[in-house]
């Protein structure tokens, strides 16, 4: 079959790579580990990887394990039966009973409590669980696609995260690399949400002044592939002709170029911090706060110890 990467935009040779790697293992029913910063795609990634599966007649379950809870995720987990707890007033079928035959998307893995983590381990090893306020013993088939920004070799050290579910989990790992290292598929990108943001509203903005380009290939894109793609919507919306320029930026990446904000702009932003600035401070105060520990502070930050090195040496003396 061939491998259709729908979704999925990259020419650069980080990218070729992981392409390569996602053509073996989408058809295998292993579980996968997607690491990566915010923003690289990972759920994109996970949902490729799964049409590409004998999977992909089942359903595509995601869920959030850092937008709920500790109490609520176990019910989202698991499912629950009326009167089970306060608010229960009706049985409710958990994702993992929803996924059956399909595949659980687990994003953000590294936050769930260790109390949630032996509870998944159990259904990896044995392939049943019970509702929470139930009895009976559901038996399900799931491939399980997790996915995390945390390094959870570090995490596994300090004790937060079960090292018997890291390597449930780590059967193969995918490390999606961030914007600021394929710069080769800046361009690719942008034309691609030019042309949907184009379509969606019902605009003809056809390309972007050299000088936008030249911006993008030196900003560091902290947001990744989802903050470029924030940049194109919002110069779509307020271009005026047909040529994206400096002008319809975020005010970060006019600075950036070092273009003059406008006189109104200008007053305002006097007196404000730049980006730059803001990062620095955020960087040296986690680390003041975590005693000087960089890894710690690395992880808190969700940048690699490399990052945080170069960003380091850059703020000289201050550091």
């Amino acid at each position: 079959m061939a491998f259709d990467f729908s979704g999925i935009i990259g020419q650069s040779a980080r990218m070729q790579e992981i392409f390569a790697m996602l053509s073996l293992v989408a058809p295998s029913d292993a579980n996968i580990l997607l690491l990566g910063e915010t923003g690289t795609g990972k759920e994109i990634v996970a949902h490729a990887i799964h049409q590409h599966s004998r999977r992909r007649e089942g359903p595509f379950v995601v869920v959030n394990c850092a937008a709920l809870p500790e109490t609520l995720l176990e019910s989202e987990l698991f499912g629950h039966e009326r009167g089970a707890f306060t608010g229960a007033v009706a049985r409710k079928e958990g994702r993992f009973y929803l996924a059956h035959q399909g595949t659980l998307f687990l994003d953000e893995i590294g936050e769930l409590s260790l109390t949630t983590q032996a509870k998944i381990l159990r259904v990896l090893q044995s392939r049943e669980f019970e509702p929470l306020g139930s009895i009976r013993t559901l038996k399900v088939d799931v491939r399980i696609i997790a996915a995390t920004n945390r390094h959870l070799e570090i995490e596994v050290r300090e004790g937060r995260f079960r090292e018997d579910l890291y390597y449930r989990l780590n059967v193969v790992c995918i490390a999606l690399p961030p914007l600021r290292e394929r710069h080769d598929d800046i361009v690719l990108l942008t034309q691609y949400f030019l042309a949907h943001y184009n379509k969606k509203n019902a605009r003809q903005v056809q390309g972007l002044d050299p000088e936008v380009l030249r911006i993008f290939r030196k900003y560091s894109w902290p947001g990744n592939v989802r903050e470029l793609e924030n940049v194109i919507e919002r110069g779509v919306i307020l271009c005026p002709a047909d040529i994206l320029t400096v002008k319809e930026l975020p005010p970060a990446l006019q600075e950036l170029a070092g273009y003059p904000l406008a006189e109104s702009r200008a007053d305002e932003c006097a007196s404000e911090p730049s980006l730059v600035e803001l990062e620095r401070e955020l960087i040296l105060r986690t680390i003041a706060k975590v005693g000087g520990d960089h890894r710690q502070a690395a992880m808190i930050l969700g940048i690699s110890m490399e990052e945080l090195s170069l960003k380091l040496k850059s703020y000289g003396g201050e550091a």
